[in-house]
């Protein structure tokens, strides 16, 4: 598995009979499953303790650890209605695609497409450090929460005080309160106060 690896969804049963699969993506734009044509898998969460991961051939199974990568080298992956299908060199038919359903697909960073201008994968601005205008320390982006017509940061900020919790913030990620993200300084700058 690559160092920079990023789960960007689950395979969800096969689609049709040639060994197509069906995809549930974890972002409404889906593009990293579109750039990349090398997918890695593990199995579900839920997979039980000792089972084989989801294989293809015998060329691409992993050793005999359930925790070790399957590499798929994928031939197509396309939108269908609500969901992404996709169909790989490894996957001969209906069979060998039910064999992957539930497998968590990871993709590596660097195969996303560039993003635009003022444009940021969620999985960037993870960790970073936020502060306002004034250095004010607000806390860390722990979590991004799609409201349907913007996207809200979700931070958390550890108390100094010895055994109270965690403070969370949301502040909404529009250019209204956003004044700078800067992804080599691992810092964003806004303008919002503690008390808001």
């Amino acid at each position: 598995m690559p160092a920079d690896a990023i789960e960007v969804g689950r395979i969800a049963d096969a689609w049709g009979i040639k060994g197509w699969f069906k995809v549930l993506p974890h972002s409404a734009s889906p593009e990293a499953l579109f750039s990349s044509k090398r997918w890695y898998l593990l199995p579900s969460d839920r997979a039980v303790v000792g089972a084989k991961p989801p294989t293809a051939k015998p060329a691409a199974k992993a050793a005999d650890s359930s925790t070790r990568p399957v590499l798929l080298k994928i031939k197509e992956a396309k939108d269908h209605a609500d969901t992404v299908v996709a169909c790989s060199l490894d996957v001969a038919d209906r069979n060998q695609a039910e064999a992957l359903k539930g497998a968590r697909i990871f993709v590596p960073r660097s195969s996303f497409p560039t993003a635009g201008a003022d444009e940021y994968y969620w999985v960037d601005l993870m960790g970073l450090d936020v502060v306002n205008r004034e250095g004010v320390a607000l806390g860390q982006v722990k979590d991004l929460m799609s409201t349907g017509p913007q996207t809200v940061l979700v931070l958390s900020q550890v108390s100094e005080e010895t055994g109270k919790p965690p403070v969370e913030r949301m502040i909404p990620f529009v250019s209204a309160f956003i004044d700078h993200v800067d992804l080599p300084g691992r810092k964003i700058t806004v303008d919002w106060q503690l008390d808001y």
